[in-house]
């Protein structure tokens, strides 16, 4: 009996929906996620189908709406505006004309969500967009406005870094699953943090991956080899990297971060949505200190800039395939705003990894 496989299997769910009507134009890998365009609306706003659809794939589902049904930008804000009550407290409405996405920036997110849903599913059947609603900061910070706003005009770089990101999580085991449980090692390299405080950054390999937790610097040491992690180590390798995961935004668990982006690194990096918020600022102010100091600035502006455009924000307890055999979840903390305790569940549940 031949097995079948995961691409297999997955052209025979799509072409057994589109059988019983649903019309999907296209679908991509989108990071762990499979994402689907539809020229049915109504797809949108009922859960079922891509609760079905995850079910039988066994992955996580994002249905969208084809670019040839939805409202052009300026009606579909029109009736945002109109539709969702003026106690929302609308401060920006940001879309995503790549992804099919708007995100409606809101003081009360609840009200344009409404009771059961009911305003936002309203908003997804009257302009055919698919909405997002995020939460209006407390106090006006032009940090937060201005990553949306670079979230936005790299939209389409966006999207294809998410795919790339798909393709290689998804590539081909070199052995199968059986294999892999009797040949499974797990290898833990500290670039630092080994015997000091600082520079945290610890490589995890298997036979199929490779994985950064934290990449942070020592701050206040003038030596660059004696504050940074030990990035020269032999079986260190950006090329060979499936992913980067940030615990939290504090200098000396991701102050390196950039560092590896202005040397080439373009592959994911994992946290939380509060981790990569306050990542931002931290990175940003670290080398605004640095200047005014007078000291030498490891990276710029433009490499945080392109350290942001690779992060994949994931919720506490959300599961995440990050490379062919490994998994992550983030756990609560309890440090500080947005850290998180690093769960690695490699190899099919053979191996658990800690890290906090």
């Amino acid at each position: 009996m031949v097995m079948e496989s995961f691409e297999e299997r997955q052209k025979r769910i799509i072409r057994e929906f589109i059988s019983k009507g649903v019309e999907i134009t296209k679908a991509y890998y989108e990071g762990a996620s499979l994402v689907f365009y539809t020229k049915n609306p109504e797809l949108l706003e009922d859960t079922r189908i891509s609760e079905d659809l995850a079910r039988s794939l066994k992955r996580r589902i994002i249905i969208r709406p084809d670019e040839s049904i939805r409202l052009d930008e300026a009606k579909a804000k029109e009736l945002i505006l109109k539709i969702v009550p003026p106690e929302a407290g609308i401060s920006n409405i940001y879309f995503y004309p790549i992804l099919g996405e708007v995100v409606i920036e809101a003081a009360k997110p609840g009200v344009v969500i409404g009771k059961d849903g009911k305003v936002i599913r309203q908003l997804m059947h009257e302009i055919k967009w698919k909405v997002r609603v995020v939460r209006k900061p407390l106090i006006n910070t032009p940090i937060i406005h201005k990553l949306r706003s670079l979230y936005v005009r790299h939209d389409k770089e966006r999207v294809n870094f998410l795919r790339s990101v798909g393709e290689r999580i998804s590539r081909p085991t070199i052995f199968s699953k059986d294999k892999l449980r009797n040949l499974t090692w797990i290898r833990l390299t500290f670039l630092g943090a080994a015997r000091e405080v600082g520079r945290s950054a610890i490589l995890v390999q298997t036979r199929e991956s490779s994985v950064l937790l934290d990449c942070g610097v020592k701050p206040g040491l003038n030596s660059m080899f004696n504050s940074y992690p030990a990035f020269y180590l032999e079986n260190f390798s950006i090329e060979d990297l499936d992913a980067i995961i940030i615990s939290h935004a504090h200098l000396d668990h991701c102050g390196a971060l950039p560092f590896l982006f202005k040397y080439g690194y373009r592959g994911p990096v994992y946290c939380t949505p509060a981790t990569r918020d306050l990542m931002f600022l931290i990175l940003s102010d670290y080398i605004d200190v640095l200047q005014k100091e007078g000291h030498y600035t490891p990276y710029t502006s433009k490499d945080i800039e392109t350290t942001m455009l690779h992060v994949i924000p994931l919720d506490y307890n959300e599961v995440t395939d990050i490379s062919p055999d490994i998994k992550l979840v983030l756990r609560n903390a309890g440090h500080i705003l947005g850290s998180s305790i690093i769960h690695l569940n490699i190899g099919e549940g053979l191996h658990n990894v800690i890290y906090t």
